[in-house]
């Protein structure tokens, strides 16, 4: 298979299902070996399965991101599989909804934990696996710009994200590898529907707002890809122009 990640090797984190599993897709039937990080072998099964039919190749890994020792073992793991490690994608992310005032600790640490840590612990292992020429793509929202109520961890780990990848595109430029976000919008995924600030009412969407995974999924694919070579510490907006008029 050619295309423009022939012969390299990606990390997707969260690739069960939606953003990630579109961006697995994409990265394999361009020609990349795709590790597929999640919880759930069962689910992550599914989309190996989706990948073979394409005539692309993926493997699942089960890992917790937010466990830096599983984190560490699980890219061990990959390049031990594939030879080389080319591109992360730190795509695995939850939401809590509750007013700021009744989070406790341990519910601040667990979404920081996925959403911020998560990056954090792939973003050091490509520090340690990556030749010149890889790069970090972090997916993160919306959100770390401009909110909404209740998910006060989620948006803070998500602006803390664009923090974390400008560092790491600046420290990995050193060492030849390139660091970028996505910040999506309304993207039709469970996560979307499941929002409770949507089912209330207190959030509104047009539906001309609501993009696709695949769509997102492409803008991953070129920060990903070599052609993008020159970008670095960017944060780009997929997200149907709803920034620009919030």
């Amino acid at each position: 298979m050619n295309g423009r990640f022939e012969g390299l090797v990606a990390i997707v984190t969260g690739a069960a299902g939606g953003i990630g599993m579109a961006t697995a897709l994409r990265l394999g039937t361009e020609g990349a070996k795709v590790a597929l990080i999640g919880r759930g072998g069962d689910t992550l099964s599914a989309v190996e399965d989706a990948l073979r039919a394409q005539g692309a190749v993926g493997r699942g890994f089960v890992c917790d991101v937010s466990d830096e020792a599983a984190v560490e073992t699980t890219t061990a793991a990959v390049v031990a599989a594939w030879g080389r490690l080319d591109a992360v994608v730190n795509n695995a992310g939850m939401m809590l909804f509750k007013p700021l005032q009744d989070y406790s600790g341990a519910e601040w640490q667990q979404v920081l934990g996925v959403d911020l840590m998560g990056a954090v612990h792939f973003t050091r292992q490509a520090f340690l696996h990556m030749k010149e020429g890889g790069a970090i793509v972090n997916v993160a929202s919306v959100h770390a710009a401009m909110t909404t109520p209740l998910v006060a961890p989620y948006a803070a780990a998500k602006a803390a994200m664009l923090s974390l990848t400008r560092s790491a595109s600046i420290e990995g430029k050193a060492l030849g590898i390139r660091a970028n976000a996505v910040l999506p919008g309304a993207v039709d995924t469970p996560m979307l529907w499941s929002n409770p600030n949507l089912k209330s009412g207190a959030e509104r969407l047009d539906p001309a707002d609501v993009g696709k995974p695949e769509e997102v999924a492409a803008a991953i694919a070129f920060l990903a890809a070599p052609e993008a070579r020159f970008v670095t510490g960017a944060s780009l907006a997929v997200d149907g122009g709803r920034l620009a008029k919030l």
